[in-house]
């Protein structure tokens, strides 16, 4: 790939030569459309990219985006993207998968990547289908999913996704919506410009296997009043007039009407505060609750000491310590023998 200035970059600098080959109307379009317009105004030059998937849909991504990818095994993007990561820090990392590919076979590196907290970003594409495998359930899929692999319903209890980042310690979580051109643009430039490992759950419609799962939140009639847009520092109105809003009664949450109920003003509407991981876990606990509208933005976000740059400190520790050091003693060992 050869170099360029960045200043000269625009969205079709990162479009390849690729025929983009997922189905007609799939949010996967979105989502690439939405990152290529993104990348070029993060101020890095298009060599630092490096986009890492696992298997699924979704992980077609790499092919698609005119940066460094790797197109790697199922579950395993996490793994490779942190050697990646840490084998050259100054590179952009960015993983992209799917509810089935990073939450099922590949959950257990998802958990311990965002503990980690290396400086990687994650797009999880959630459309609570396993697509490319043609339509079983997945991990997120709802209570009582009837699919080609639970005819009679699942039994699973689905996975939440933004819960479990803040279960295993992400220090930035976000969601975002396929059909949110906008809000995903400005979702995708705040997990870059975060140092650790940034988490963004995109609600993605499958139109062949899962169509109109998230119809509630993008069909114009209904979204205002089921979509919550936070805004750090703001009160979490929501609403086609922002008329409703978030309140807090003790630790239980309520849907207030400020056009309805005259004991309540704006000041008794909840603030969203991202660093807050009460205020967080509560937000999170929304994503099966039919009582509550769905939060989409910024959920959690917090600076904590980044992995690769404990892990340098410690090298140069060990260096001032011990010295630098030979390959070949490490080759060797403290314990050699010759067998003749």
């Amino acid at each position: 790939m050869a170099e360029q200035n960045n200043n000269e970059l625009s969205r079709m600098d990162f479009v390849t030569d690729q025929t983009v080959k997922w189905c007609p109307g799939c949010g996967d379009y979105a989502i690439l459309k939405q990152t290529q317009r993104v990348l070029p105004e993060l101020g890095v030059p298009r060599e630092n990219f490096l986009f890492v998937s696992g298997i699924g849909c979704s992980s077609r991504f790499p092919y698609y985006i005119n940066t460094y990818g790797f197109h790697t095994i199922h579950g395993r993007a996490a793994a490779i993207a942190s050697g990646a990561k840490l084998a050259n820090p100054e590179l952009s990392v960015w993983i992209v998968t799917g509810d089935g590919d990073g939450l099922s076979i590949g959950g257990n590196h998802t958990i311990h990547l965002m503990r980690r907290n290396l400086d990687i970003n994650i797009l999880l594409f959630n459309n609570r289908i396993y697509g490319l495998t043609k339509g079983q359930y997945s991990p997120t899929s709802e209570l009582g999913k009837v699919t080609k692999s639970t005819p009679m319903g699942s039994l699973d209890r689905p996975f939440n996704p933004s819960s479990l980042a803040l279960g295993s310690q992400a220090t930035f979580v976000a969601r975002t919506i396929d059909r949110y051109s906008k809000h995903m643009q400005s979702v995708i430039k705040n997990a870059y410009e975060h140092k650790g490992t940034s988490f963004v759950e995109i609600y993605q419609n499958c139109n062949i296997f899962n169509d109109g799962a998230y119809e509630d939140l993008t069909e114009k009639e209904v979204a205002a009043n089921n979509v919550l847009e936070l805004e750090h520092g703001k009160p979490m109105l929501f609403g086609k007039n922002k008329h409703l809003g978030l309140h807090l009664d003790w630790n239980t949450p309520k849907i207030v009407d400020l056009d309805k109920d005259k004991n309540v003003s704006i000041d008794d509407i909840l603030v969203h505060d991202q660093t807050d991981f009460v205020i967080a876990s509560i937000l999170s606990s929304f994503t099966y609750d039919a009582n509550f509208p769905t939060p989409i933005g910024i959920i959690y976000a917090v600076d904590e000491p980044v992995y690769e740059n404990l892990l340098d400190e410690q090298i140069e520790d060990a260096i001032t310590k011990k010295g630098a050091g030979k390959i070949e003693d490490v080759l060797a060992g403290p314990n050699i023998w010759e067998v003749k």
